[in-house]
Parts: C-alpha cells; structure tokens; sequence
C-alpha cells in the first residue's frame, strides 16, 4: 500500500500547503474553517446577515455561529448591529478591519503576500 500521494491537483495542494504554513508562521490569529467561512460569507454574499441564516447557510447550529461571532468580534473583525426597524433582531455586519484582513488574506493566497512589496503581518 502506497503511502505517497500521487493524484492530479498535487501541485496545487502542494501550493495550498506552503501558503497554510507560510500564514501559521506569520502570527496572524488562526482562524478555524468555521470562522473563516462565515466571515467570508458575510463579506461576500449580499445581507442583511443573522445568527439563524448564517447558521443555515454553514449548515451548523446556531450556538456555533455564536461562538465563531464572539471571536470574530473580539477580533474587530464582524461587529453585531440591532435593526433599528424591529429592536429584537441583530444583524451581522462587516468592519473595516475585516474588510482590511480578508484583503490582506487575498493577497497572502494569492501569494503576493510572499514578496516584499505586501507585508502580510501588517493587516
């Protein structure tokens, strides 16, 4: 039994894994996939977002959603908004140091994060 991995798309999970160890070393907070798919899933897919259609949309309960948000927040990185029409929902919305942080996250996987020009750290 071959322990090798010898599949198409190696080269790139070889990539993903230089660009995943490259980002652990540059001592940004290490973000599960959890939090990492919400926070793009606000950023990217149109709102308003909350707890009960984020969770629906990760296919996760809605405790997860809020821890993932606790951490997000301490982060800087989502904040939580009441609706000003109806006081008892909270939206999930973007911050700009979020928006700054998924940017620089762009750059990083894109791999202009390895050069000198962009300072991953920085973000």
């Amino acid at each position: 039994m071959a322990t090798e991995l010898n599949r198409p798309g190696l080269k790139q999970l070889g990539q993903w894994m230089r660009t995943l160890v490259d980002y652990v070393r540059s001592g940004k907070p290490d973000l599960t996939n959890r939090q990492m798919a919400l926070m793009m899933t606000v950023y990217i897919s149109a709102g308003p977002h909350t707890v009960r259609g984020l969770a629906e949309a990760l296919n996760v309960s809605k405790p997860v959603i809020t821890r993932a948000l606790n951490k997000l927040s301490a982060l800087g990185y989502l904040r939580r908004e009441r609706d000003a029409a109806d006081r008892r929902n909270i939206f999930i919305t973007r911050t700009p140091k979020g928006a700054e942080f998924l940017d620089a996250f762009h750059h990083f996987i894109a791999g202009t994060g390895r050069d000198e020009s962009h300072d991953f750290s920085s973000a």
